[in-house]
């Protein structure tokens, strides 16, 4: 176990400890990273029953006031964003660069303010941009003394709408509070790992209750970082610091598709003429899956060669427990990014066969109703 004494710990630490947890630093906070029955096992838990993984290092906020204010900084259309919906977004630097990926919803009704939930890592520039873009026509207020909680699987739906049944009438990127053992929630039909699932945000004094509560349901197994960085590998999904960064841009990252259509014909999202003519013409380099040929993962800042050049690198990779083999994401020249392109992974200074794949790796399984 990592020493935690000057990280910062989630209201749930104690948990941890005493399901056994191993305890790593990630964020500047002390995060279970597996517990004893190991990251695979806990991976494939999550793909067949339900997994609840402690994700309150996460920034948590309230927006009030001119929602114009935040709009301008991300790639959203807010004014589409109705009453118990959600919306995934980026927040982008004055030249495209992705500073982070969040979310936005609206669980409080037409006038209760948008619900914005930002990266551990970056929380701190991600609110102090925000402040200061907001100067005089909105605040965000910073909900320190919140836990957040992920429950993801295919029994996810029937643990959570047991114990909250209003729940069960939404659907994916849908949102509300909730009443759950007394204590008020405010939930998502929403998670990062490619299954169905809810996340919950709770008052911090009452997340050990809450966590014991679901953890009590003997199809729910605690989930650490570990089986967390696989389940969303294997979805396809980024992880900011990593596959994307300020030095990317949407067009680059693949994720053009959270850039709302009315923002693009207003061009009105920062780096917007830049990204757009990224868009029209193609950007240099673009993020790809990358399937390996034989056992051996590729890790983080492996070269991607083809036909003996260095043409990319891989941002995220390991091995894929529900896919049944190595995986992983990376960057390569965009005219080497249709799937079925051979390429090469550098491992230990072996060059090792591999192709570019479809994204993602396993069936997103969420619930659309």
């Amino acid at each position: 176990m990592a020493d935690t004494a000057d990280l910062n710990k989630t209201p749930l630490y104690d948990l941890h400890v005493e399901l056994g947890a191993r305890m790593v630093e990630f964020a500047g906070y002390a995060m279970p990273v597996q517990y004893p029955s190991g990251i695979m096992t806990e991976h494939l838990h999550t793909r067949e029953a339900a997994g609840l993984f402690d994700v309150s290092h996460m920034g948590q906020a309230r927006v009030t006031g001119d929602e114009a204010a935040l709009e301008a900084l991300i790639t959203a259309d807010l004014s589409a964003l109705k009453p118990g919906e959600q919306k995934y977004t980026l927040l982008l630097n004055a030249d495209g660069g992705i500073m982070d990926d969040l979310m936005v919803s609206r669980p409080f009704g037409a006038d209760g303010g948008l619900f914005v939930v930002v990266n551990a890592g970056t929380k701190g520039k991600d609110f102090a941009h925000m402040r200061e873009a907001f100067a005089g026509k909105a605040e965000l207020h910073e909900l320190s003394d919140r836990a957040l909680l992920a429950l993801q699987g295919p029994a996810a739906a029937a643990v959570f709408t047991g114990l909250v049944p209003d729940a069960a009438k939404l659907v994916f990127m849908q949102c509300g509070v909730f009443t759950l053992d007394g204590v008020e929630i405010y939930a998502s039909r929403s998670g990062y790992t490619g299954e169905d699932g809810f996340e919950i945000s709770v008052p911090a004094d009452k997340a050990g209750k809450i966590a014991r509560l679901l953890l009590s349901d003997a199809r729910v197994k605690p989930i650490g970082l570990g089986a967390r960085d696989s389940l969303r590998l294997e979805a396809g999904l980024c992880l900011y610091g990593h596959d994307m960064d300020e030095d990317r841009t949407p067009a680059e990252a693949a994720l053009t598709w959270a850039i709302a259509k009315v923002r693009r014909e207003r061009v009105d999202f920062p780096g917007a003429a830049k990204i757009l003519k990224q868009i029209a013409d193609g950007p240099a380099q673009k993020r790809v899956g990358i399937k390996p040929h034989d056992k051996s993962p590729a890790r983080e800042g492996a070269e991607i060669v083809h036909e003996g050049e260095v043409v990319g690198v891989v941002t995220s990779g390991g091995f894929g427990p529900s896919f049944g083999a190595p995986v992983a994401m990376g960057y390569v020249r965009a005219d080497l990014a249709k799937p079925g392109t051979p390429l090469e992974l550098m491992v230990r200074g072996k060059a090792r066969a591999a192709e570019v794949a479809s994204l993602p790796f396993t069936p997103h399984r969420f619930y659309r109703g």
